[in-house]
């Protein structure tokens, strides 16, 4: 809870991954990858309660043996490969509507914290903003990206792009995936997470890991000592 206000997190994860077969329960630090998300709710000072949104028994399975909450199965049509994330958090406020703001939590950032979800939360309070994203700095700069035309020639991604040291390069960011904050009634009318009045709350690049590959889970691994 903050400042009076109840906190739902959702942690979505449908079966039939197709970059990474089984992911979402595949072990890794000794443990399957959806337990690192869970325990990070878990253990946030400001989330109220945790819910898993999923339609895959095994993962359901894993998910309660860990002690989430999995109040309902999800139905079919909103665990299609084309299904946009933000149907399946706003089918979670409909069957949980007694919250004040909502987390996202995708179960492939694993090494986001309970320190970096709280920080984010307490953000939109802070800045009065009815959201926050987390991001990280990006690892390549647009300034030094291009397009190629039809003839092979090179064309600047962005206008008046002439920096040639890296040095001299603008800071860019970019969504790391790990946390999306947003006051439930405002999301429900925006139906997006993402907008002019959202805020960012950066995280440190070694933990913005994303898992989407199987070189994703390599590095992952790595980075536990696996």
């Amino acid at each position: 809870m903050i400042n009076g206000n109840r906190v739902l997190g959702v942690i979505p994860a449908r079966g039939g991954s197709k970059g990474v077969p089984g992911k979402n329960i595949r072990h890794v630090g000794g443990k399957p990858l959806i337990a690192w998300t869970i325990e990070a709710g878990q253990a946030s000072k400001i989330i109220d309660r945790v819910v898993l949104s999923s339609d895959d028994l095994e993962i359901i399975s894993v998910a309660q043996k860990h002690n989430c909450d999995v109040p309902f199965v999800r139905e079919p049509q909103l665990a299609e490969d084309t299904t946009p994330t933000i149907d399946v958090v706003l089918d979670v406020l409909n069957r949980c509507p007694a919250y004040e703001w909502v987390v996202l939590l995708q179960p492939t950032s694993p090494l986001r914290t309970s320190q970096d979800i709280d920080q984010a939360i307490e953000r939109c309070v802070e800045l009065n903003a009815p959201s926050c994203v987390s991001v990280c700095l990006a690892q390549e700069s647009p300034y030094w990206m291009f397009t190629l035309n039809q003839d092979a020639h090179l064309a600047a991604l962005l206008p008046n792009q002439a920096v040639t040291r890296r040095q001299d390069l603008p800071p860019v960011y970019s969504l790391n995936g790990a946390i999306y904050v947003a006051n439930a009634e405002w999301l429900k009318r925006e139906r997006k997470f993402l907008t002019s009045e959202t805020v960012a709350y950066e995280m440190p690049v070694e933990r913005s890991l994303d898992i989407d590959t199987e070189s994703d889970f390599l590095q992952l691994q790595f980075i536990l000592g696996d």
